[in-house]
């Protein structure tokens, strides 16, 4: 990473309009379309006070523009629930990936549905179905013998 005047140039694997891009995929309500530049530059301004335009996003996203400012990549980190280092960092790219891989195949699998399900259960209930998923978890950790 390179910063000069503010401004960040990221050196690495992943170019900043492949990580936003993949957080506009990825980052969002299920059943729901992704947002729009306006709804996210909307968001980013009335919740933290970040002046930023939606045609900046997209540049940003498609790769127009790839020195954003420290206080444009928080803004976007802020609004997309990763951290900071998500932009700047490789590894960091890559574990927060493998996070949201693994929440879309959690919504893939139904596991919403058995959240929602286990609603109507006894705390009891929840109580059981949390340690038969623990154990399932754990079996399948087992190395192969």
């Amino acid at each position: 990473m390179v910063v000069r005047l503010g401004r960040v140039h990221v050196v690495g694997a992943f170019s900043i309009a492949a990580k936003l891009d993949r957080l506009f995929r990825q980052v969002r309500v299920p059943g729901q379309a992704e947002p729009s530049y306006m709804a996210v530059a909307e968001a980013i301004r009335a919740r933290q006070g970040v002046p930023i335009s939606h045609t900046y996003i997209w540049q940003l996203r498609t790769g127009r523009r790839d020195n954003p400012t420290i206080q444009h990549l928080t803004a976007l980190a802020t609004y997309f629930g990763v951290p900071v280092a998500y932009f700047l960092d490789d590894e960091q790219t890559r574990r927060v990936d493998a996070q949201l891989d693994l929440l879309q195949s959690i919504r893939d699998a139904g596991v919403t549905e058995i959240a929602l399900r286990a609603a109507d259960v006894s705390p009891q209930g929840r109580e059981t179905i949390s340690e038969l998923i623990r154990k399932i978890w754990e079996s399948e950790q087992q190395p192969p013998a």
